[in-house]
């Protein structure tokens, strides 16, 4: 065993002590660095912008946005860039900019957050969902390509927690079938597949840069292409009319300017945020990259606890954590070793609760909630997402432990830390088993409680790191 995995550190001995949540005394919080962290700079460029007054984003006539969109197209090899409102939206351009709308399908996971399926749903098209590697959770290519029909017009895969799916087999197949590919990248700022960044594949691709995500302004995205048509194509969707005076607009749209469009533009703030949050991206990455790196060595001998085997062409930039748990060796539910560890500190979770096609707001035929704009759509389709078979999201989803992993530092403490909280649970597997078998003997203990793991989480917590 390494000198530094749990076992051998200074806080090895009381690994055997009593549960936190059996009434003993935690391990301690894994605290959270303040995020987003921007730079001196990057706020005296926001308190500038804001006592001028120029705050709107309607174009590349505003400075802060040509700067941004001409920082992020260096980025991704000069391909056509267009900032946007929110990740959503930025997906929902892409499909917009190539021209996919009412009945077409899209193939896409059932396990992600929802944006990459009413983005589909939004633009008047049928999500089609195919089934993940249950290893990884990762959008499997041989399900993809077993759901194409006449019908399908585009692939959506997306990158979950900054790992990559397998964008060479996601091409192949589309240059098999002809069809589009939008990367939802929104969790995958830097990561890399066979030395290309994520975002460089497909023909429209979309990114998230709300505050918690690796390049994280306030609310904020933007959609990445390498055809200038589609780029044009967004821009009248999305952008109001200013776009069209930009070099280049296309004289073919020209007749159909008018105001009836979305109003998915950036702000001239979170613009200039972009533009130095790019600037140190690539350090904060390696940094995330190094923490892992550390907590795969704390967490060799973990014994309940797996890592996902993700492929060796990928270089993920990790948004989040993610784990499987052994639940039949460790003998306990998924989520009693979740309380266990949440009562010890540290502020775990599961991310998705359940596959995509079980949500009740698809199922147009027994829905009785506010009216959306998509049940129609779904009905002249025949639809029925119920009968959906997704076992391997389902076994991801059920398996899976995460927790958002905003260290842009080194922090080698506080991966110790995260490491003695785990192997303190698991090194108390068996009264965790009795209280889960009998927890009426537990009824009267006084709980050291952790923090749940929920929405409220995701907010700014904890201390910069020194």
């Amino acid at each position: 065993m390494a000198k530094n995995r749990p076992g051998n550190s200074p806080r090895s001995a009381g690994d055997a002590k009593q549960l936190a949540l059996l009434g003993g005394k935690p391990v301690g919080t894994v605290e959270q660095p303040v995020y987003p962290y921007f730079t001196k700079r990057a706020c005296q460029r926001v308190m500038k912008i804001m006592a001028e007054g120029r705050v709107l984003g309607f174009s590349r006539d505003v400075p802060e946005v040509r700067e941004a969109e001409a920082a992020l197209s260096r980025h991704h090899g000069g391909r056509h860039v267009l900032t946007t409102s929110s990740g959503h939206s930025s997906l929902q351009m892409a499909l917009a900019g190539l021209e996919i709308a009412a009945g077409d399908e899209v193939i896409t996971t059932p396990y992600s957050w929802g944006a990459s399926t009413s983005c589909i749903l939004h633009q008047n098209a049928i999500p089609v969902f195919a089934d993940v590697n249950r290893n990884t959770g990762l959008i499997d290519p041989k399900q993809v390509e077993a759901r194409i029909t006449s019908r399908t017009r585009a692939i959506l895969p997306v990158h979950m927690y900054g790992h990559p799916v397998d964008m060479s087999a996601i091409m192949r197949i589309a240059a098999r079938h002809g069809l589009a590919v939008v990367e939802d990248c929104s969790q995958a700022h830097g990561t890399t597949w066979k030395g290309v960044g994520v975002g460089n594949f497909g023909h429209a691709n979309g990114f998230s840069c709300m505050g918690g995500k690796q390049l994280g302004a306030t609310e904020a995205g933007y959609m990445v292409t390498p055809d200038q048509d589609v780029y044009w194509r967004a821009c009248l969707q999305c952008q109001h009319n200013a776009r069209s005076t930009e070099p280049g607009f296309s004289d073919a749209l020209r007749p159909y300017i008018d105001s009836l469009l979305y109003t998915h533009r950036i702000t001239a703030v979170d613009a200039a945020l972009l533009a130095e949050q790019l600037k140190k991206l690539p350090r904060e990455i390696d940094a995330r990259r190094q923490n892992i790196a550390t907590l795969r060595l704390l967490l060799a001998d973990s014994k309940y606890l797996a890592w996902p085997k993700y492929s060796k062409h990928g270089n993920p930039s990790y948004y989040m954590w993610s784990m499987l748990f052994r639940a039949k060796q460790a003998g306990v539910r998924r989520d009693t070793f979740l309380k266990a560890l949440q009562a010890e500190g540290l502020a775990a979770g599961s991310y998705s609760p359940s596959p995509i096609p079980s949500w009740p707001r698809l199922h147009w035929q027994t829905y009785k909630g506010p009216r959306t704009v998509w049940h129609e759509n779904l009905r002249r389709a025949r639809v029925d997402y119920r009968k959906d078979a997704v076992p391997n999201a389902e076994y991801a989803i059920n398996h899976g432990i995460q927790l958002i992993f905003r260290f842009y530092k080194p922090a080698p403490k506080v991966m110790q830390r995260i490491a003695d909280i785990i192997c303190k649970v698991e090194s108390n597997i068996d009264s965790l088993r009795q209280y889960e078998r009998h927890p009426q003997l537990y009824a009267n203990v006084n709980l050291h409680t952790g923090t749940a793991y929920a929405p409220a989480s995701l907010a700014n917590v904890g201390k910069r790191p020194k």
